[in-house]
């Protein structure tokens, strides 16, 4: 279990700040999985998950899927045959807050 996983979400408001650079160097210590991904000018964490078949991937998809929502903080899911591909970024803020970090770091727990 990393310590970022144990970590609260804060509320992100839309004047809420992005990650430092220092910040985003501690924080990808704890998620070495993830890449980062810049889509359309804003940085998001991306991972893709590998799984035997679609049932196992959907099982995936349904775990993140209630960290989410308990979180209140939901990530793009993209479910298909043996992989599930999951990104977190801040809408609000159009790239990283902390928050995305925890998750990603949850997201990697729920995998197992």
């Amino acid at each position: 279990m990393s310590q970022l996983s144990q970590q609260s979400c804060e509320a992100c408001r839309a004047d809420s700040p992005r990650v430092t650079e220092e910040e985003l160097a501690s924080y990808r210590s704890d998620i070495p999985d993830w890449e980062l991904v810049e889509r359309d000018g804003v940085q998001q964490l991306e991972r893709v998950f590998k799984f035997g078949n679609f049932q196992e991937a959907l099982d995936f998809t349904n775990r993140v899927g209630a960290l989410a929502e308990e979180a209140g903080h939901h990530p793009a899911l993209l479910t298909e045959w043996g992989k599930v591909t999951v990104t977190w970024w801040s809408h609000k803020i159009k790239g990283l807050h902390k928050n995305d970090f925890v998750m990603a770091a949850r997201t990697d727990e729920a995998a197992g």
